[in-house]
């Protein structure tokens, strides 16, 4: 468990489980570049691929579309290993063929688009504009800021404008976050949440970085989602339901399934936001139920859609290897028995091959680089 004064943002050390189950720096450096080099260069498996002379966009494998998730996710592992050619290219595709421009959605990115540009939708999806908008304020700090629209930091700060005061901006326009409760809709117009994305971590560093009239309203929402995981997650099994009602009961919207794909990335953001800010004693526990169960009610690889008691349902998890990834970046939170356990099967754990790829392996990165102390805060 971090105390607040041990973690990243506040002492600059970033911690490295890998490092504790003895894998050496010469490892962990060269599985990144391995596991980097095969998602966005390898000729059979990579998910990046480029378009033009400027552009390129991460391609959803399984759908054949590019997303504002994989968009922002592909920006963020950029400013982490330190690409900005790469960088670019995702956000020129992404403010030439995303945001739009007019109409109630002006100033949000839709959500999918064909790897042309052509829209598939024209709303968003709200987890796309947070990643955008730290992956932005990271490149700032990073690389400093050029012109539009490489003028990162104010790039950022326009989409978290738009995200919190779009009812302000334009015609029937809704805001990203309920300015009641400060919690991220799953879209705009919904009166209910999606627990992964809930990202306090970064809603700290928008404190800091984002408009002046709004950096309260960002503190508030680091402590409003910390207390809603709490609320959300199951007692027992630690599992977060896919999506949520405001009041944290499991929401049905597609499928049966609550503890499914997107509910996953919950541990991992708990990870983090552990190893930037502190870890919660509530949020600490509930990793350690979820290693529970997974050491002791389930095979390695062998994973179902889940209610959130732990009934396992007569459908194959969708994607196991995002399961294994991360719960192990929770270990960055975790107290419990199985802890390292999960750090070294996740260690031992090839990316995912084939058409699935691109949501396992997304999470396999992040997670990867969280757990070698290489996820780090880029800030002016």
């Amino acid at each position: 468990m971090y105390k607040k004064e041990d973690s990243a943002f506040f002492s600059g050390s970033y911690p490295c489980p890998f490092g504790e189950i003895g894998i050496t720096q010469a490892e962990i450096d060269s599985k990144i570049k391995e596991t980097f080099h095969t998602m966005f260069f390898d000729p059979e498996e990579k998910i990046y691929f480029e378009l033009g002379e400027k552009m390129g966009y991460m391609l959803d494998t399984g759908n054949l579309d590019a997303r504002s998730e994989g968009m922002s996710y592909g920006m963020m592992m950029a400013v982490q290993m330190d690409r900005k050619d790469i960088f670019d290219r995702l956000w020129l595709f992404s403010k030439t063929y995303m945001c739009q421009r007019e109409g109630r959605y002006k100033g949000y990115f839709a959500w999918s688009v064909t790897p042309e540009g052509k829209k598939n939708s024209e709303g968003p999806a709200s987890d796309g504009e947070e990643y955008f908008a730290m992956a932005l304020f990271f490149a700032a700090g990073r690389w400093g800021d050029g012109t539009e629209p490489f003028d990162y930091s104010t790039q950022a700060k326009r989409i978290l404008h738009h995200c919190l005061h779009q009812a302000d901006i334009v015609t029937e326009g809704c805001p990203m976050w309920d300015d009641k409760n400060y919690y991220i809709k799953f879209v705009p117009e919904t009166p209910y949440t999606d627990p992964s994305y809930h990202l306090p971590h970064f809603y700290e560093l928008f404190a800091l970085k984002a408009n002046e009239e709004d950096k309260e309203f960002w503190q508030k929402a680091a402590e409003e989602s910390r207390k809603f995981l709490s609320k959300t997650c199951h007692p027992v099994t630690g599992m977060a339901p896919e999506y949520a009602e405001y009041d944290g009961r499991p929401k049905r919207l597609f499928h049966d399934g609550q503890f499914y794909s997107d509910a996953y990335r919950v541990a991992m953001n708990i990870g983090l936001d552990a190893a930037w800010f502190g870890s919660d004693k509530g949020l600490c526990k509930i990793v350690d139920n979820l290693q529970n169960f997974f050491h002791e009610k389930t095979r390695l690889h062998q994973y179902y859609n889940y209610l959130l008691d732990g009934t396992a349902l007569d459908q194959p998890a969708l994607h196991p290897t995002a399961i294994i990834a991360t719960n192990a970046a929770g270990s960055l939170a975790a107290e419990g028995r199985h802890r390292l356990s999960f750090v070294k099967e996740f260690w031992n754990t090839p990316l995912r091959t084939g058409e699935r790829r691109y949501y396992d392996n997304c999470l396999y990165f992040f997670s990867l680089l969280m757990l070698a102390g290489r996820y780090r805060i880029y800030l002016t």
